[in-house]
């Protein structure tokens, strides 16, 4: 009997022993958070307002810069995934915030990121006196806003298709709002909103290189970074330094796919609606690396009890009784009037500042030129879109259908979709020299670098989510051709093509305040739009300029999209949901 219970106890004991994937694993883990630390520590260093922060263009700072860029991303991921889950839940499932939430979003969308810089960054600074933080924050923040408005248009959209069977099985298994969130809708947004956060990943490098440089009392701060490289590489007409940057840029993004989207992708597969058997991805080396631990099992399993508290938390599990239900709906009205009279006054008093100061500060002569010069950038957004469109749609179909080509392909899109036109900006410059090219024509490819992708990620998220059992049938009844796209593709990716043209669109309004103005040492060549002119008045410091330019781009936005995006968006809501 002792020896039976020396055994057991033996036996009980060695499963809590780390195996050497444990130590692997382990060093992996440290190393993270070892590198974390040290990025962290180099970004809140003392800084007084003023002080020059040099780059050095040697190879041996790539490492230390890469390292404080790419923390600045992750800091700015995790405020787009809290951000999204909170404003994309809350227009999706009230429609009375969704008639304010949706226009706000459409306009912040499309005020570019050196708007937000200007406007934030004196805030952040006096936020953290004699710390770089206050940098650092407004970096982080223009990130952010590079990242989250595809992320919270695919979860809106999600969250607005999310099939009727899924609402029954919730209602019948009788979850409270918090649990049906956790394990029903999110689920079912995962494979898109994964899709849309890797693509906001790889997006948010195209303004990497404005974010890191802040300006404040006509003051650029220059934080170390890999967007402060570039910068410095394109003003010195350095290709070595380019190449290498170039090299890095590849490095750490294939570096990230690996260790968190790559595994989340097979994670996702989990959450696909399907009634039929699927092909599924190869497990990624570093979910392998972790299956095949002894204690890093245990971790996971500890996480998991505590992500079941969290979904489960009593605060949140419990429906009103039936003796307060008749009281919400009383207050419920009162709430709705008070809504809309607080919206009124807030919009109101917003309408009344902003013309008397665009009324004092600029003249009419002014706005119809701004006017003007939005309209040739809405030319060059819509044709961007439209050739993407051409492009993408068919060739993120016939990937999004084939998973094991998916997962291939999805790290090379990354890279490109990661890859700053600034970059390209020696041989725009050169070419358009030397052969005496239109500016207004040949900066515009400039803008499909990042705005295609939107559309690309996105069709293939929707092509992915076609169910297996749908895609059989049509194959049973030999559907083919045209009628194999109009019965099956395109109203299955529809929900997701519009969610990928309005960020699409958005971005690429976004977008030109850096196409429209390509720089290489000491030439630089500006095309006649309104990018160019917003650039062009932060860069001279002229408010009431930046103001007006923000203020049509804005405008012109969301005239577009109540025209044409938003009635699409709706139709996708309406017409096709998986029901």
């Amino acid at each position: 009997m002792r020896e039976l219970f020396r055994q057991n106890a033996s036996a009980s004991l060695h499963r809590f022993v780390p195996n050497r994937w444990d130590v692997f694993a382990i060093l992996l883990v440290f190393s993270l958070l070892v590198l974390s630390s040290l990025a962290a520590k180099q970004m809140s260093v003392p800084y007084q307002l003023g002080q020059p922060i040099p780059i050095s263009l040697s190879s041996s700072y790539l490492p230390s810069y890469a390292l404080q860029s790419v923390l600045r991303l992750f800091i700015a991921l995790f405020f787009s995934l809290v951000f999204t889950f909170t404003i994309g839940t809350l227009a999706a499932k009230n429609k009375h915030a969704e008639k304010v939430l949706i226009p706000i979003l459409d306009i912040l969308q499309s005020i570019p990121v050196m708007g937000f810089l200007s406007i934030t960054v004196v805030g952040f600074i006096a936020l953290f006196p004699g710390s770089l933080w206050g940098a650092q924050c407004a970096s982080i923040f223009a990130i952010f806003t590079a990242q989250v408005w595809n992320m919270t248009f695919s979860f809106y959209q999600s969250m607005r298709t999310l099939p009727v069977e899924l609402r029954e099985a919730s209602d019948m298994f009788h979850l409270s709002a918090w649990q049906r969130f956790w394990r029903v809708e999110v689920p079912f947004a995962m494979p898109g909103l994964l899709w849309n956060t890797m693509l906001s990943m790889s997006g948010s490098w195209f303004f990497v290189v404005a974010s890191e440089a802040v300006t404040v009392n006509n003051q650029t701060i220059t934080l170390p970074g890999i967007g402060s490289y570039i910068a410095v590489a394109i003003a010195q007409k350095d290709m070595h330094a380019i190449f290498l940057v170039v090299l890095t840029m590849f490095a750490v993004i294939l570096l990230y796919d690996q260790l968190l989207f790559r595994p989340l992708i097979k994670w996702a597969e989990r959450f696909r609606i399907e009634q039929v058997t699927v092909a599924q991805t190869k497990n990624s080396w570093i979910g392998n690396l972790f299956h095949r631990t002894f204690l890093m099992k245990y971790v996971g399993i500890f996480l998991s009890y505590l992500g079941d508290k969290w979904i489960n938390i009593k605060l949140f599990r419990y429906e009103p009784t039936s003796h307060h239900k008749n009281l919400p709906a009383v207050w419920n009205n009162i709430f709705i009037v008070m809504w809309y009279v607080a919206l009124f006054i807030t919009l109101s008093y917003m309408a009344y500042f902003l013309w008397n100061f665009l009324s004092a500060t600029v003249t009419a002569a002014e706005l119809r030129h701004v006017f003007v010069l939005g309209i040739y950038t809405a030319c060059r957004v819509f044709s961007i879109v439209l050739i993407s469109t051409l492009i993408w749609v068919p060739l993120g179909v016939w990937i999004g259908l084939r998973t094991q080509l998916a997962e291939v392909i999805q790290p090379i899109a990354q890279f490109l979709a990661a890859f700053p036109a600034n970059l390209l900006f020696p041989f725009i410059v050169i070419l358009i020299i030397r052969y005496n090219l239109n500016v207004n024509v040949w900066t515009t490819p400039l803008m499909l670098l990042g705005t295609q992708w939107y559309i690309l990620f996105n069709v293939i998220a929707g092509a992915s989510a076609l169910p297996k059992d749908l895609r059989q049938v049509t194959d049973n009844l030999g559907v083919k051709g045209w009628l194999w796209w109009k019965k099956l593709i395109l109203p299955g990716i529809f929900p997701y093509y519009v969610t990928g043209a309005i960020t699409a669109a958005g971005n690429a309004w976004n977008t030109s305040t850096v196409a429209e103005v390509v720089t290489w040492g000491n030439t630089t060549l500006r095309a006649d739009g309104l990018g160019a002119f917003i650039m062009h008045s932060s860069a001279i410091g002229n408010f009431a300029e930046l103001a007006l330019g923000i203020g049509v781009m804005a405008l012109l936005v969301v005239a577009f999209n109540r025209i044409l995006w938003r009635p699409l968006y709706n139709l996708a809501q309406r017409k096709y949901k998986l029901d």
